[in-house]
Order: structure tokens, then C-alpha cells, then sequence
């Protein structure tokens, strides 16, 4: 068959409903400043999906930092790779301070978050080692697994009993292969808001020999005393091998970054094939970082401010009887009963109705029959913000148990 002619026949899960809810449910047109509020189809709406943690996205220092770095370098410079001729005092000493402030001796500055953990994973490991990961991990960290030419396998969500039956079967390989073992999960995990069981699972290292990759996008800047995430959270830091962490939360901007120690990070910097054939983060992104997280190390307040709001919207909804399933973070899960359809009814009666704009998922990234709307709170919501939207879910919650969004959309 023409691979053309497949795509076009097979659209793929979410394609499917492609001319069905492009540029509402999937490709949503959100305009005007970065905030709380912003425009949807012409209304303004309360915004529980933008991943702008601390509110920097629109802080007026970042603004300042961001158009001078523009107006000084343009949007081009350095051209090349870091590697041929795009490293510059700039991008070292934000690889220096990002290193410091997650403690731990080197950094590695990389472009996107999504390709560098790919690269990483392939880079860090050969055919002879064994790839365990947990379940519920970003697609970053699955497609990574995926190139692995060895042996990988998924251990379920946080159960330890579980990592440790993987654990065996690695073992077994790799003394025949003389290979090593890489375990990969997450500080915070973005879709339910759990920690990863960073704590347990290190604790498993008197036992077995293994590293660990911790992807920590939404516990850097959220957790911990200072904001420095999950491994200060959990008081592991030194244990975490190779920590992970992108910009696009609660720096609101471009750009990851691996840190470890020095050995590492130099094979990751020579051998990271999305860096080596990439060009270089460009200054805007560079000197832009360097202003985020000087305000996350110098100003705590904008993490309370975060917490303020995560505590008012997670508490009110469980006062209400929501279920928010085990989250130990900002990420904010609501489950509730219900299929496909009815799930785009309700949130097109909160965005029409109830000026509330927020994320729905639904199957096959949870099982059939459940509706999971995800909110991200942020330093950037108000008090009011959070009561609207709790009035908003339960006026459409009560129409969702009484069945009143069943035929109202069909694809």
C-alpha cells in the first residue's frame, strides 16, 4: 500500500478527530498576554493550561531581559552548533548556575527538552545495556526507550515491587551481556501530578547496580525549599545520577538542561547527537534563562504565591467532593465519569458558559469511561479565579451526572 494513502485511511487516535474539533478541542486559538486570562473565540476565560508556573511568562524584569537580549544579539546569533561555533560566556554561565542551583557539578544546556531526552537515552546506552522505565513516563522518555537497541522494560506507575521484579530481569541480561542498567522515571509526573518514588527507589541500590535519570520538568522551580525539585524535595539530591529538567514550565520559556557529574555531562555534550547536529540555543533564549532563574533564586515569594493557589483550587475542589487522584504536586487531575463525547460537551459549556478554559484527556491516555480535565495552576491565578472555576465544575458536573451532555456532540 502507499504510505500516503495508509496515513490518510489511518489518521491515528487523536486524528481521527481532526475535522471534528481542530482549533477548539485540539489546536485551540488562546491570544493576548500570557496570564490567567486571556482571549478564547473572541471571550475572555479563566486559562487552567498554560505552563507558566511562577508567572514569569509576562513578569516585566523577564520582559525587559528578553527584548534587550533580542535588540543586542537578533534572533540568529550564535549560528552553529555548540560544538562548531555556537558556544558563548552566555550559555556557560547558565549551564554554571543551573548546575549550582540543582547541586550538582556540570550542566548541559540542550534546545528542547522533548529531542535532548531522546538523545540522551540513546547516547547513554548501548546494546549490551537494559533500559527499565516507569509506565506512566513522558512520551520523551518512551520514544528515548524506544531507539534503545537492547533490552527495555516498563516496571507500573511508582510501584516499587514492581521496578524491583524489572530490576531481576535486567540483572540477568546484563550479567551475561556485561552491560549496565538504567533506570528512567519522573520527579513529577505532569499528567496525575504524583511524585516519582525518587526516595524508594535509590534505596534499591543496595541491592542492584543501576544509575538513574530523573525527568524533573514539573518539579524544577515547584518543589523543594529553594525550588530546586524533586531531589531537595525528597532530600536525594547526590543520589539522583543524571537529573533532567526543561524551561517550558516554570522558567515559561525555551530550552533543557541535564545535570550531573563532570564526566557525564562532557559525554553527553560530545556524544548527544540532537545537540552536536543542532544549532545552538540562540542568546535571547540564553540570557532570557540566566533573568528566570536569578528571579526563581531571588524572589521565594513567587513559588508561595504558586502554592497559595495550588492550595486553594486543590482543597476547594476536594471540599467538593472531587477526585484529584494522588497528586503530591501543582499538577491538578479531575476525574470524573464519562465518554469522549460527553467529555468535549462539558468543556465547550465551561468555555461558553462559564468563561473557564481547560485540558481534557481522555482515551486512550486514561481507559475508556473516564474523563480527566488537567489544571496547572499558576503564581499568575487569583482567589477569584479559583471560585469561578469551582462554581464552573460544579454546574457541569451536575449536568454531566445527569447524563444531559450524552448526543450532544458527535463526530
Amino acid at each position: 500500500m502507499d504510505i500516503f494513502s495508509r496515513i490518510v485511511n489511518q489518521p491515528g487516535p487523536l486524528g481521527k478527530y481532526a475535522d471534528f474539533g481542530e482549533g477548539y478541542f485540539v489546536f485551540p486559538e488562546l491570544e493576548g498576554d500570557i496570564g490567567s486570562r486571556m482571549t478564547f473565540n473572541g471571550r475572555e476565560v479563566v486559562v487552567w493550561s498554560v505552563n507558566n508556573y511562577l508567572g514569569l511568562a509576562n513578569h516585566p524584569e523577564v520582559r525587559k531581559a528578553d527584548a534587550q537580549s533580542v535588540k543586542d544579539w537578533g534572533l540568529a546569533y550564535p549560528m552553529g552548533s555548540r560544538l562548531m561555533s555556537g558556544q558563548t560566556s552566555q550559555h556557560a554561565k547558565l549551564e554554571k548556575e543551573l548546575a549550582d542551583f540543582v547541586g550538582k557539578e556540570s550542566a548541559f544546556l540542550v534546545n528542547f527538552g522533548y529531542q535532548s531526552m531522546v538523545s540522551a537515552i540513546d547516547a547513554l546506552l548501548s546494546r549490551r545495556d537494559v533500559a527499565i522505565y516507569d509506565d506512566g513516563s513522558h512520551a520523551c522518555i518512551v520514544d528515548g526507550v524506544r531507539l534503545h537497541v537492547g533490552k527495555r522494560f516498563a516496571y507500573q506507575h511508582n510501584d516499587i515491587d514492581n521496578l524491583v521484579t524489572q530490576l531481576e530481569r535486567a540483572t540477568a541480561i546484563t550479567e551475561k551481556t556485561g552491560g549496565g542498567i538504567l533506570v528512567i522515571t519522573e520527579g513529577v509526573f505532569g499528567m496525575q501530578g504524583e511524585q516519582g518514588r525518587i526516595k524508594e527507589i535509590l534505596e534499591l541500590k543496595e541491592r542492584y547496580d543501576f544509575r538513574i535519570l530523573v525527568d524533573d520538568a514539573h518539579g524544577f522551580g515547584t518543589i523543594g525549599k529553594t525550588g530546586a525539585g524533586v531531589g531537595e524535595e525528597q532530600g536525594v539530591t547526590e543520589g539522583i545520577d543524571l537529573y533532567f529538567s526543561t524551561f517550558a514550565k516554570s522558567m515559561a520559556g525555551i530550552g533543557a538542561f541535564f545535570a550531573a557529574d563532570k564526566e557525564v555531562i562532557r559525554y553527553l555534550k560530545y556524544n548527544a547527537r540532537s545537540q552536536v547536529f543542532a544549532k545552538s540555543l540562540p542568546m535571547g533564549y540564553v540570557e532570557g534563562g540566566l533573568k528566570r532563574l536569578e528571579l526563581i533564586r531571588k524572589h521565594p515569594e513567587l513559588k508561595e504565591k504558586l502554592w497559595d493557589i495550588v492550595n486553594q483550587l486543590q482543597s476547594g475542589l476536594r471540599d467538593r467532593g472531587y477526585n484529584l487522584g494522588n497528586t503530591e504536586s501543582c499538577v491538578t487531575p479531575v476525574f470524573m465519569k464519562g465518554d469522549t463525547m460527553e467529555a468535549c460537551a462539558m468543556v465547550k459549556d465551561l468555555r461558553e458558559e462559564h468563561g473557564i478554559f481547560c485540558s481534557i484527556v481522555v482515551y486512550p491516555v486514561v481507559p475508556k469511561g473516564v474523563i480527566l480535565l488537567r489544571l496547572i495552576p499558576t503564581a499568575a491565578h487569583t482567589s477569584e479565579d479559583v471560585e469561578l472555576t469551582l462554581d464552573a465544575f460544579d454546574a457541569v458536573k451536575e449536568k454531566l451526572d445527569k447524563g444531559e451532555y450524552k448526543g450532544k456532540m458527535t463526530v
